[in-house]
């Protein structure tokens, strides 16, 4: 008979079993240094809003009681878990990583987001509760803006029609295949802020503009692309889609060349033209990829900005603003941090909604397409 090896020393199959001490005194450490840290952040939010009349007088304390939590927490876990919680090592640093990055400046940003603090104000920031809340209900800016957002995310859908043309253009055998997808993905390898500059303020340019020239010559008295609101706006989403369709192009390039080419010759065999073996073939097979193309571009325009700022500003008379370039110039212009951070953390809610409820809707849907 065959021996059969043992483990190697130091990588047991199983984890080795742990104390009932060393696991009490691992919980005790975890939740007696989460207490402490949770107490300690409450603390200090009650100083910062003036309920308690002493604390610290920045943050950052804070920040260290956090680093010398995640260094109990780390400790109590190999406590606790033995082997199990050295593995867990390997992800935590990652975990707190983005809990101090992301999560918490998320949540300092709504204790923010209630306080009455303008940059030129010598009073400083004060808690005014659901005040900058009311304002933004009654901002006819704001409303307008997310309005505005709408019609961005609705473009998106025709970008996507280009994007997939294009993509069924390369997938062909055609001449000069290879030049045209470099040509194509040039305008996504631009600054959307250089496309704002080059296009926005020097081709579009109302008095010396060579599109404007060009269009007077042509008989149109008054080509005024960016001051006429609806004009403005259109012209927005011609340079964001000039930006943004080589990208869903590309994603949907990738996706044609995936699919089988046996199940579109045996189309051909049974009679199918073009246009049924796209519609009743090719689409339906491409739904996921067109699905994720689609979302990943609807995320991307909800943060549309760059190219509003640099080109309209968000004019003429905020028809162009986007709610990013709207939050912009309430801390740019108007040094209003407050209600800048009340709107943004409003926005980012209706965008949580919006991204969930269009992911739900999505995977039903690829459920009976499928």
């Amino acid at each position: 008979m065959t021996a059969i090896p043992s483990a190697a020393p130091g990588h047991d199959a199983v984890p080795s079993v742990v104390s009932p001490q060393r696991q009490r005194a691992g919980s005790l450490l975890i939740r007696v240094s989460t207490i402490l840290l949770g107490l300690l952040i409450l603390w200090q939010a009650l100083f910062a809003t003036g309920v308690v009349s002493f604390g610290f007088a920045n943050w950052q304390p804070i920040l260290l009681a956090y680093i010398l939590w995640s260094i109990a927490l780390c400790w109590g876990l190999i406590l606790r878990d033995g082997e199990y919680g050295w593995r867990a090592l390997f992800v935590l640093p990652a975990i707190l990583f983005t809990v101090a990055l992301v999560i918490f400046p998320t949540f300092f940003g709504f204790f923010i987001a209630f306080s009455d603090w303008n940059l030129q104000s010598a009073g400083g920031r004060q808690f005014n509760g659901l005040a900058n809340f009311y304002q933004l209900l009654a901002d006819s800016y704001f409303w307008n803006a997310l309005g505005n957002m709408v019609f961005y995310v609705a473009t998106v859908l025709v970008q996507y029609a280009i994007a997939f043309g294009l993509a069924l253009l390369l997938n062909a055998d055609i001449k000069a295949q290879k030049f045209f997808r470099v040509a194509f993905l040039l305008p996504f390898m631009l600054s959307p802020v250089a496309v704002s500059w080059m296009i926005g303020k020097s081709m579009l340019e109302y008095r010396f503009g060579p599109v404007t020239n060009l269009l007077r010559q042509l008989g149109w008295e008054n080509p005024s692309l960016l001051t006429s609101p609806w004009l403005a706006k259109i012209t927005i989403a011609l340079m964001d889609a000039w930006v943004w369709i080589p990208f869903m192009m590309i994603m949907i390039l990738a996706g044609l060349q995936a699919l089988s080419k046996e199940v579109q010759e045996a189309a051909k065999v049974d009679g199918a033209t073009g246009w049924q073996g796209f519609w009743q073939i090719t689409f339906p097979l491409m739904l996921p990829v067109s699905m994720t193309t689609i979302i990943l571009r609807i995320i991307f325009q909800l943060k549309l900005a760059d190219i509003v700022i640099n080109t309209t500003a968000g004019g003429p008379g905020g028809a162009t603003d986007t709610i990013s370039s709207f939050i912009f110039r309430e801390y740019k212009d108007r040094s209003n941090v407050g209600y800048g951070t009340m709107v943004a953390e409003v926005y980012l809610i209706l965008i949580i909604i919006f991204v969930a409820l269009l992911l739900v809707f999505t995977s039903k849907h690829m459920q009976r397409a499928t």
